[in-house]
């Protein structure tokens, strides 16, 4: 059974970090692209980050410079630091598996960021 599991949100403050974690399971972890998806309220889900198979990364421009994505083929664990957050960061965070046709998606984490 596939399971992409996140953890790692909440709240923080204008300024602050976070380091958002995606466990997978149920697939080969390291011949599928990853990346981190957000939706904000009344807003369409956006990519914030992916990392392909072999390792390259991409990042929206809102991110770039501020957030860092990494995979850990040996825990199978994908993560997303995120520093300077600010109030536009505020979205569930989704993680997202794929490869070919096969997608997967995580349920999400809630982000907020607020003073």
């Amino acid at each position: 059974q596939v399971q992409l599991v996140e953890s790692g949100g909440g709240l923080v403050q204008p300024g602050g970090s976070l380091r958002l974690s995606c466990a997978a399971s149920g697939f080969t972890f390291s011949t599928y692209a990853m990346g981190w998806y957000r939706q904000a309220p009344g807003k369409e889900r956006e990519l914030v980050a992916l990392t392909s198979a072999g390792g390259k990364t991409e990042y929206a421009d809102s991110v770039k410079g501020r957030s860092t994505i990494s995979r850990d083929s040996a825990k199978n664990t994908v993560y997303l630091q995120m520093n300077s957050l600010q109030l536009e960061d505020t979205a569930v965070y989704y993680c997202r598996a794929w490869k070919l046709a096969v997608d997967y998606w995580g349920q999400g984490t809630q982000v907020t960021v607020s003073s």
